[in-house]
């Protein structure tokens, strides 16, 4: 019993013992969360000189205890700052997926030269950025292991050795704070951070890269994003002793050289982003080496190799983006047979001599379902391979120029149509009717043109395609009549029917729910009646194309409420006045061979963007209006037509240097005036020769009078002048000597006058049929030669206008003075005759002498030629 006391009793001891310490621990806890630790004195102001030298959205940094503001975080114990998250959400990079890669990206539009183009093309989006210089004070925060700066576009820093002092920095994110370092320390400043784990200085203007490190403390990095830098280098070697890395970015870096076997060191790899650079060769088979790697870039570079085989060995990858390379060689079920994984496939080549053959079996089934496929100017065709048919998932599709010919399977419309957002089979041979009774509810962009396709648009496209924002079905064999459902679309943004057989009228029940209508073009086909009224409902109706087709009557008014940049109404039989309002941002306006009658609107002066003005063969009247000189984007070589637009690409045919040539993508930096093939009269006003970055000018065919005005040499960009058959009269300028960019001209079948002037870019156009029709021309290259030429071994060449003026002046001061010494010499001598009799007396006297003798003379002369010649009677 007393053992079993004794043992009770140091039971209850040891608990009673434990209860206590508990109590106290629960005590002590209590204590602690209750005290509120404020942060470090030293670095407050270390925070408040940051905030001195930078404008923003610091306006809650108020109050002594800074771990209270915004973006600020301090240890609990310590109070020391441990993290600073200042990000601008707006302007964080993100990793773009297909779509905003291909069609939404910032930066599609920049030069691989110019990764600023980045940074600018996200000023737009980030006003509500920080702006300023970041204060060296900021690395007196001696704890900080997390910073973010990133998206702060405004935001700059002299040089990064304030980071050096971060020795716990982990975290390190400043992409878009441009770093003003003139050399390559910044990386020696990173160097000093053995704990960095993730490092991210994507468009931060670094134009320096270091291709050695004598010694590499951040070998534990997983991150690094270096993008959008305008580095002009390769990469560096000590970048492949960062086996840790998970995450590599140079997208726009401007490096170049070969992608080194070196990678294959960093097993590590999951996101290998290098696009938009100069590297060229293969693909190096190490490549498979990345056996973790999910996610593969390497477009928009100089490759012009093949794809390896151990392509096959990167079986977790899911993204393969491969875009706008020269690819060559042959893709086999090697390459692709262990991609079990792979979701988006992007492959898209532009070597034209050797392009890449997919040489697979027609049977052979892939291990992936794609949901992505993107094919592009290489070879698939010529049938439509089975393991296309089976990729049931598909939502973007895109098999563009991929020798394609015959039909495809309806079969595999119906299994891919209820989740396809986006179908281009454009620039094959494929042949058959568009599916009429197939649904696409989710369809937004469907692109067909430059195929066999046959039959009749369906009738009830808006049922079957609801979602429809870009419909471009040209340059096909379709018939029939454009369905008047597809005014019913509601946002229909690009409608393009060019080049089929197509007959009708226009839809007339155009209206308001199309606001989003920007792109109508429906020209070279076989379109009648007239312009229908409710187009004037397209608010935002932007290019209108409605050439070659037998479109009559006039040009509805109602089209001045929309906002038309570019209208092509040419070759058809539209009739009546010229529109006198027309939007004042227009870039060109082509009417040519149509039956406009009246004159040219004056109103038309103040269209400053215009820069082709086409109205030849018309019935057009009147003189041509003296304020062309208005047309400022002819004078200044920066207007330049509108933004391209995306998936449209607007097509004009250009008559110019005596040809027509059809222009596309160049189609805005022409600048072209053709008036020819009218009844213009008056004279050629001198204010057109204000337009000195005038392309073509063409006057021809009018009853135009007057002389060319003197300065037309002021037109030094025209490379095509033509003035023929007209009544123009004068001599020809010899300014026209300096217009060195003209390799057309013809002022043939006028009234001109004088020598042609010659030198400079004249000399190379020695056709004389230039010139044909202008009796009074002489001088080469026409057989008639000039007054001066006919005693003289040369001919005197006139090549400016200030020698063509002085030999005027010379002519009129020789022909007067020949005059008035005439006169002056004339009254002289006979007036003084006249006048005086006694010199009238011994004129005349002098008059008989001079008589006499010549007459002595000649009978004297005939003796001695009878006695020379024995005709001398005895």
């Amino acid at each position: 019993m007393m053992i079993n006391y004794n043992h009770t009793v140091s039971v209850f001891l040891i608990l009673s013992l434990g209860i206590f310490k508990l109590g106290s621990c629960y005590e002590n806890q209590s204590q602690t969360n209750n005290v509120t630790v404020k942060c470090i004195q030293s670095e407050r102001e270390a925070l408040v000189s940051f905030k001195a030298g930078v404008n923003g959205k610091l306006s809650s940094w108020v109050g002594e205890d800074c771990c209270q503001w915004k973006g600020v975080e301090c240890d609990n114990e310590s109070g020391h700052v441990i993290k600073l998250n200042l990000s601008n959400p707006a302007g964080r990079h993100r990793r773009f997926d297909y779509f905003e890669r291909v069609t939404n990206s910032p930066c599609r539009w920049c030069s691989k030269a110019n990764p600023r183009g980045w940074r600018r093309s996200l000023l737009g989006d980030v006003n509500k950025s920080l702006s300023g210089e970041i204060s060296p004070y900021l690395g007196n925060l001696s704890s900080l292991t997390h910073l973010d700066l990133e998206g702060n576009y405004n935001l700059s820093t002299r040089n990064l050795d304030w980071v050096s002092s971060l020795s716990s920095l982990e975290y390190l994110y400043m992409g878009g704070v441009k770093i003003n370092h003139t050399k390559a320390d910044w990386l020696h400043a990173i160097n000093m951070l053995p704990s960095l784990l993730e490092l991210s200085l994507y468009s931060c203007e670094l134009k320096h890269l270091p291709s050695s490190l004598t010694s590499l403390t951040f070998t534990s990095l997983r991150v690094l994003d270096l993008s959008y830098n305008p580095f002009n280098t390769s990469i560096p070697q000590w970048l492949f002793k960062l086996t840790s890395l998970a995450s590599l970015d140079l997208t726009f870096s401007n490096q170049g050289g070969k992608i080194l076997d070196s990678f294959g060191r960093l097993g590590n790899l999951k996101y290998l982003y290098l696009g938009g650079n100069h590297f060229y060769g293969s693909i190096p088979d190490s490549i498979g080496y990345l056996s973790s790697l999910k996610e593969l870039d390497l477009s928009y570079n100089e490759m012009n190799g093949t794809i390896p085989e151990s392509f096959g060995q990167l079986s977790e990858l899911v993204k393969l983006y491969l875009l706008e390379n020269s690819w060559e060689g042959v893709i086999t079920e090697a390459q692709l047979m262990n991609l079990t994984r792979l979701e988006e496939f992007v492959l898209t080549t532009n070597n034209r001599s050797q392009p890449l053959v997919f040489n697979v079996k027609y049977d052979w089934r892939p291990p992936f379902k794609l949901k992505i496929l993107h094919l592009e100017s290489c070879l698939i065709g010529p049938k439509f391979p089975k393991w296309l048919q089976v990729q049931s998932e598909l939502t973007y599709v895109i098999l563009k120029n991929v020798e394609i010919k015959g039909t495809i399977p309806e079969e595999w419309f119906s299994m891919i149509s209820s989740n396809l957002t986006h179908l281009d089979l454009s620039n094959n041979q494929i042949k058959g009717n568009l599916p009429h009774q197939l649904v696409f509810p989710n369809v937004t962009k469907l692109f067909l043109q430059s195929n066999l396709f046959s039959g009749p648009i369906p009738s009830n496209i808006s049922d079957l395609m609801p979602s429809l924002q870009y419909l471009d079905l040209s340059e096909n064999h379709l018939y029939g009549k454009i369905p008047l459902s597809i005014s019913k679309i509601k946002d229909l943004n690009i409608l393009v029917l060019r080049r089929n057989n197509l007959s009708g009228e226009l839809p007339h029940h155009w209206n308001e729910s199309q606001m989003g209508l920007r792109v109508v073009d429906i020209s070279y086909n076989n379109i009648c009646g007239k312009i229908p009224s409710s187009m004037g409902f397209l608010g935002n109706l932007f290019i209108l194309v409605l050439s070659n087709n037998n479109l009559s009557g006039e040009i509805p008014s109602s089209l001045q409420n929309c906002s038309i940049v570019s209208m092509d109404f040419g070759g058809n039989r539209l009739s009546g006045n010229l529109p006198s309002l027309i939007e004042s941002d227009i870039f060109m306006l082509r009417l040519r061979s149509n039956l406009f009658s009246g004159i040219i609107p004056r109103k038309w002066c103040n269209l400053y963007k215009l820069r082709i003005l086409d109205l030849a063969q018309n019935n057009l009247f009147g003189g041509i209006p003296d304020c062309f000189n208005n047309f400022t984007a002819m004078v200044d070589h920066n207007t330049f037509g509108y933004k391209p637009i995306e998936n449209y690409t607007e097509k004009a045919y250009i008559v110019t240097k005596g040809r027509e040539y059809e222009y596309d993508r160049t189609l805005q930096f022409v600048t072209y005036i053709d008036l020819s093939g009218n009844s213009l009269t008056g004279g050629i006003p001198i204010q057109i020769t204000s337009l000195t970055r005038l392309g073509t000018l063409n006057l021809s065919m009018n009853h135009l009078i007057g002389s060319i005005p003197k300065n037309i040499g002021n037109m030094r960009w025209l490379e095509t002048l033509d003035l023929s058959n007209n009544s123009l009269f004068g001599p020809i300028p010899g300014s026209m000597s300096s217009l060195t960019f003209l390799v057309h001209l013809n002022i043939s079948f006028n009234n001109l006058t004088g020598r042609i002037p010659s030198g400079n870019q004249l000399q190379t156009l020695n056709d004389a049929t230039i010139y044909k029709g202008n009796p009074l021309l002489c001088g080469s290259p026409l057989p008639t030669k000039c007054p001066r030429d006919e005693t003289s071994d040369g001919p005197t060449i006139t090549n400016v206008d200030d020698k063509q003026d002085g030999d005027d002046y010379e002519r009129i001061w020789f022909y007067a003075s020949i005059g008035l010494g005439f006169a002056v010499g004339f009254w002289s001598v006979c007036g003084t005759i006249l006048l005086k009799k006694s010199w009238r007396h011994c004129y005349f006297r002098f008059c008989d002498h001079i008589k006499d003798k010549i007459v002595l003379l000649i009978a004297l002369k005939v003796v001695h030629l009878k006695r020379k010649f024995g005709l001398e009677k005895s």
